[in-house]
């Protein structure tokens, strides 16, 4: 935050002030009381585990304001606003600030492929402008309010990556980000537990449009069976299909993967647009397409879209040769879609010796978890994938599917992570390519980090 007032935080939140002067000025949030100087703002969260109103006294000794939701009054030199909820408090001085802000916003949401996509539409929209975009993955109902705190009356454009857990959390998200621009990735199974259907999960991604400036515009993923299904029942605002289908807006046609490159051709009203990216998957090109569709819409031509995307490198997919063998570490996160995404750049590799998958439990999907897990081994089974090295109990399902259908693919289970480890130094060569994929629970990045 630029320049901002108490004075303006009690008008933004409704709160009172307890005590201290109301023209102090603030540059920041912090929820780490660890950080906080005269320029913040603490703002105490209770926590499962902690209830961070015990950090008050000394991030007002470090000059502090404070926001409180436990306290009538209190005697200090800094200020302290009592307010009914902190977080929703934080929420409501991130509209205000936003609203503040002259400059375009794009929202992105998904079950799958959001970060990346966000990556994406920043580095095209650098090609023009200047470009603020989410640091990390603080897309909650907190990390959003961060990161528009970050944001700066200099920054040209901003482009937020919107995520949620339970129904309702998207449209919380959405009001405060008000954007300009919605893109919604993939509707898949990453918190079904909580929201039980795919609809629901549907209904609730679709929701980042209540947020929707007036002429505003969505890209949707016209190839996923749920958003092309239900986004004209749903969606109330001008939106584009893009994706590899006839139905697709923005569409990707001849897809190649060559030396480690990925090459396709874009068309685009009525044009046709060779595109080259320095990544590989069909979900790459995905992601490509919806930053080449929204570059194009804030004016951005598709040949500087292209050049911008050519030395694209996020912080998902990363592949590295290591010891003579190539190592694809995409151990973030894990759904049946992401998986199925990752396995097929290990498929796709040409000319290597051994491809090994090494896959791990995929968490959170609720009671159809076996149902999800037995998904990837059957989609292992029509792959040219020659060992799968695996670890969890989930996994189990994929294994027992595999052992079904493609009795050549050798399978090698291990009880933890360490035992994992060292089997595949052990077993890994020069030649080989090695993919590690799990949720982010599983910690499969130690063992990448191994290899």
């Amino acid at each position: 935050m630029e320049n901002i007032t108490v004075k303006e935080i009690l008008e933004a939140t409704g709160g009172k002030l307890l005590c201290g002067s109301s023209d102090k000025v603030i540059a920041h949030f912090c929820i780490d009381s660890r950080q906080a100087d005269e320029t913040s703002l603490f703002v105490p969260i209770i926590g499962e585990r902690v209830d961070a109103h015990k950090f008050m006294d000394g991030t007002i000794a470090a000059g502090a304001a404070s926001l409180t939701m436990e306290h009538d009054s209190y005697e200090a030199d800094q200020p302290v606003i009592k307010v009914p909820d902190t977080i929703k408090a934080m929420q409501d001085l991130a509209i205000w600030y936003r609203n503040k802000m002259d400059l375009p916003i794009v929202a992105v949401t998904g079950s799958v492929g959001k970060t990346t996509t966000r990556e994406m539409i920043t580095c095209v929209l650098k090609g023009k402008f200047k470009a603020f975009e989410t640091s990390g993955n603080q897309n909650s109902q907190i990390g959003v309010p961060l990161t528009i705190d970050k944001m700066s009356y200099s920054d040209e454009i901003a482009v937020l990556e919107l995520g949620m857990s339970e129904r309702g959390q998207i449209t919380i998200l959405t009001n405060i980000a008000q954007p300009n621009v919605a893109v919604v990735t993939n509707v898949g199974v990453a918190h079904i537990e909580m929201l039980k259907t795919r609809e629901n999960i549907c209904a609730e991604k679709l929701d980042i449009q209540k947020g929707l400036k007036e002429g505003g515009v969505m890209f949707i993923n016209g190839d996923n069976d749920m958003l092309s299904a239900h986004a004209a029942e749903l969606v109330n605002h001008p939106f584009k299909f893009y994706g590899f289908g006839e139905n697709c807006d923005i569409r990707a046609v001849d897809v190649k993967e060559i030396g480690g490159q990925t090459e396709f051709t874009c068309l685009m009203d009525g044009n046709a647009y060779p595109v080259v990216l320095n990544s590989l998957g069909d979900h790459m090109v995905l992601n490509a397409l919806a930053a080449i569709g929204v570059g194009a819409h804030f004016g951005i031509p598709v040949s500087v879209a292209s050049e911008q995307l050519s030395g694209f490198k996020g912080q998902r997919q990363d592949i590295r040769e290591s010891n003579g063998y190539t190592v694809i570490d995409d151990t973030y996160n894990a759904s049946p879609d992401s998986m199925k995404a990752a396995l097929s750049i290990l498929n796709g590799m040409n000319g290597k010796n051994n491809k090994i998958a090494v896959i791990a439990d995929m968490l959170e999907l609720g009671p159809n978890s076996p149902a999800y897990h037995r998904e990837v081994g059957e989609y292992i089974v029509g792959t040219s994938i020659t060992d799968v090295f695996a670890v969890g109990e989930m996994i189990d399902y994929a294994l027992e599917a595999i052992r079904e259908g493609n009795v050549d693919i050798a399978i090698h289970k291990f009880e933890n992570n360490e035992e994992l480890t060292a089997a595949l130094k052990d077993f890994v060569k020069e030649g080989d390519a090695v993919l590690l994929k799990g949720s982010n629970g599983m910690k499969l990045k130690q063992v990448a980090n191994q290899l």
